[in-house]
């Protein structure tokens, strides 16, 4: 019986340790200042009907979103860098002399779409493989 007593409690302490570590996280929310401002995230859980006075939960859902934000745009990057790594096998020299990163739309949405979220956007005069062409060569 002595060994079912401590194998019961031991989830028990778990969880207490659980329960310390998330009121420790919480407390020291109300000292942090996340990049996504206190007004704007109460604005968008508003928006969504939901209502809370409590800043630490406000504070939470922004490093979430922060957090969120921060994967995007790092696994953005790495579609940007791999697309532009077939490139440059084409165009050697030029990306010697040009080693900037330009990140497309394309490279977001790949990114978003690995999260679930697919993006359509409207396609800009600039996108189109016909851009300057008058309109009688496009037809044709």
């Amino acid at each position: 019986m002595n060994g079912q007593s401590s194998s019961h409690q031991q989830p028990n302490d778990g969880r207490h340790d659980d329960d310390a570590a998330l009121t420790e996280f919480l407390a020291s929310l109300m000292d942090y200042t996340p990049t996504i401002p206190d007004e704007l995230v109460e604005h968008y859980l508003a928006k969504s009907g939901f209502q809370c006075p409590d800043v630490r939960l406000t504070r939470l859902v922004a490093v979430a979103t922060q957090k969120f934000i921060a994967d995007v745009a790092t696994d953005a990057l790495q579609q940007c860098k791999a697309r532009q790594s077939a490139v440059v096998k084409d165009k050697r020299d030029k990306q010697q002399k040009d080693k900037r990163l330009i990140l497309t739309m394309e490279d977001l949405s790949k990114a978003l779409r690995e999260y679930g979220v697919n993006v359509k956007h409207q396609e800009y005069f600039a996108d189109s493989p016909s851009a300057g062409l008058d309109s009688t060569s496009r037809d044709e």
